[in-house]
């Protein structure tokens, strides 16, 4: 006979992993009640801006499984969550406060994000914990974008992020995803390091860095893109050129995006390849406009318009579209891009500022979540998109 003190402790084992599954699931159902309500842009911006500042320095876990059962099992393995996810979620934030700080002055956001930057970095403007992942090389380049600090006090975690890229360096010459993985060429990479290299290279007269940045821009172009569309595959082998994945993968479209605009916005009207990647910018500006939707969002999947709606690749490209309008031959379809990706967002926007229906993380290459959640890096790219320059009434 199982002694009662046993059968007490099993009950309670199995009430606690009910309550790890539902509470969540429960949360969800709850907070998306009245969602899509917002219609005043400027109320949208405060309550997204919100919720941004709370996330800063409290940044929600975002979940590496699908699973929505026994959750507490993968939590006890390590499977939940991992901590170079955080990097690029973080990362987002910062870029998008960074944003709301130049418009408003707000000196409590200041404080706020003085304070994620000792939870960081040392007193010597070193990393805390030394990333391992060329992911962190957007978090460097965030830092860098904060206008109201010394950034030069973080140039020791600077060099070591411009070390971590260079560990990464293929025999091709460009970077790599994880080193494990040495023949594969991702388009994430694009995104993590390309702003901070051109960045981190004009800023310490380092052309080597902006050089290495626009080789992994044009790589990609030239080897990871679909002929005829100008989308990317999600990788593709250094060695063969084989792509791998999905093209068309609405994040990856993201990740791409990002990478190049911020690069090209980096680079000084003079430089030598401005004009280079201002025609990629073009180029992939009028190739990801013809796969918007009619409400302004684009899907998980951008060639499928049956594909659920993706905040995370529509805020991206929003930010991507708004920044492209500088080009005064698309800057009127440009434009009208990002307002439609606005609204699109308001409407998927939960009554206390949160924007849903983001995808969650990609498990490998052509494994791709079907969880659609809340994301910081999509708040974060939402924040920064509607702070940055002022689109539509």
């Amino acid at each position: 006979m199982i002694p009662l003190i046993v059968c007490l402790l099993l009950f309670a084992l199995i009430i606690v992993v009910i309550l790890i599954d539902i509470v969540p699931i429960f949360k969800d159902w709850l907070s998306r009640i009245h969602i899509g309500r917002f219609q005043d842009k400027q109320l949208w911006s405060r309550s997204i801006t919100n919720v941004g500042i709370q996330w800063l320095n409290h940044t929600p876990q975002i979940k590496v499984t699908d699973n929505t059962r026994l959750v507490a099992i993968d939590m006890l393995k390590g499977n939940y969550s991992k901590n170079s996810i955080q990097h690029w979620q973080e990362a987002s934030l910062l870029m998008g406060l960074a944003e709301y700080v130049k418009r408003s002055g707000d000196q409590e956001v200041k404080r706020e994000i003085e304070k994620f930057l000792a939870s960081k970095f040392d007193r010597d403007g070193e990393w805390v914990e030394k990333p391992e992942q060329v992911d962190a090389a957007i978090l460097a380049y965030a830092v860098m974008k904060l206008d109201f600090i010394n950034t030069d006090h973080y140039k020791k975690a600077l060099e070591t992020t411009w070390e971590l890229i260079r560990d990464h360096l293929g025999t091709d010459g460009t970077v790599a995803y994880r080193k494990f993985m040495p023949n594969y060429r991702y388009v994430d990479t694009i995104g993590f390091i390309c702003p901070f290299l051109v960045c981190y290279g004009l800023r310490y007269r380092q052309e080597a860095c902006v050089d290495l940045a626009v080789k992994q821009i044009l790589s990609y172009e030239k080897h990871g893109m679909l002929e005829g569309h100008h989308i990317p595959s999600h990788a593709y082998q250094i060695d063969n050129k084989l792509p791998l994945g999905l093209y068309g993968w609405g994040r990856g479209l993201g990740w791409f995006a990002i990478g190049l605009v911020d690069a090209w916005n980096e680079l000084p009207a003079g430089h030598k390849a401005k004009k280079t990647l201002e025609n990629s910018v073009r180029k992939f500006a009028v190739a990801a406009m013809a796969f918007q939707q009619a409400d302004g969002n684009w899907s998980w999947t951008v060639t499928r318009q049956e594909c659920r709606a993706d905040s995370s690749t529509t805020a991206t490209l929003g930010w991507f579209m708004q920044q492209a309008s500088k080009i005064e031959d698309i800057s009127a379809g440009c434009l009208e891009s990002a307002d439609r990706a606005v609204r699109y967002l308001m409407k998927a926007t939960r009554r206390n500022g949160a924007v849903d229906f983001s995808q969650g993380d990609t498990k490998d290459i052509g494994v791709y979540s079907m969880l659609f959640n809340i994301l910081p890096f999509t708040q974060g790219f939402c924040i920064r998109l509607v702070n940055s320059v002022h689109i539509g009434s």
